[in-house]
């Protein structure tokens, strides 16, 4: 599809790794008669897209090969334009919707929430909101009125919390390397960082506390 619309019409760029995903997401928004929908499958991908064309808002995939959608969420906050970013994930929302908003996006939203939710979530980010949950909003509400708890998994970098949830689901170092695109010895860098900053020494503990903490769906 060329990118040449009218002004009038909301341009989306939907960015996650799985066609059937993308595929599915497309159908979706194009039965909204003012939405016109691209796709990248990558954050490579994506950021040529960024740069070539005036987009109205980026749903974005947080599990992307190579560069994590985390990562280009922050990269695309340090643009002098500001471009609205609504994160859609299968990641439990009440872990990582607090770190994507911190990060700089508009909204989160689960994988499996309603087709009309995700369309309200963009009409609403677009209309100049914010898109979060009750259970989101209630944690905020929470933070604001109480001493901060700082838990393990917060002193953690982004790809190091991606990784920690890939353990938490039970994921061998070899399968994490190939989900991320990233080497195996990358991984067991990682792994020794977090387990270091979490004061662990097992693979078995880091599941046991993703487990625990909700990390996991």
């Amino acid at each position: 599809m060329a990118l040449r619309e009218e002004a009038s019409m909301i341009k989306i760029l939907i960015v996650d790794d799985h066609a059937i995903v993308r595929k599915g997401l497309k159908e979706i928004l194009t039965d909204e008669s003012d939405i016109k929908v691209w796709e990248a499958g990558d954050a490579e991908e994506a950021s040529e897209l960024i740069r070539k064309e005036d987009w109205s808002l980026i749903v974005l995939d947080l599990d992307l090969p190579g560069k994590s959608g985390l990562k280009l969420l922050e990269e695309l906050k340090r643009e002098p334009r500001s471009l609205p970013v609504l994160v859609l994930s299968i990641y439990p929302e009440e872990q990582f919707a607090l770190r994507t908003l911190r990060a700089g996006a508009a909204g989160y939203l689960s994988k499996d929430a309603a087709p009309e939710q995700l369309v309200s979530a963009i009409r609403k980010i677009l209309g100049g909101g914010k898109h979060i949950s009750e259970a989101v909003a209630e944690m905020l509400l929470l933070r604001a009125t109480s001493s901060p708890e700082t838990t393990q998994h917060e002193k953690l970098s982004d790809r190091e919390f991606q990784i920690l949830c890939l353990f938490g689901h039970g994921k061998t170092i070899s399968a994490i390397a190939k989900d991320l695109s990233i080497s195996v010895p990358t991984v067991s860098t990682y792994r020794a960082r977090i387990l270091e900053k979490m004061g662990m020494k097992t693979t078995a503990e880091l599941i046991r506390y993703a487990v625990q903490h909700r990390l996991v769906s």
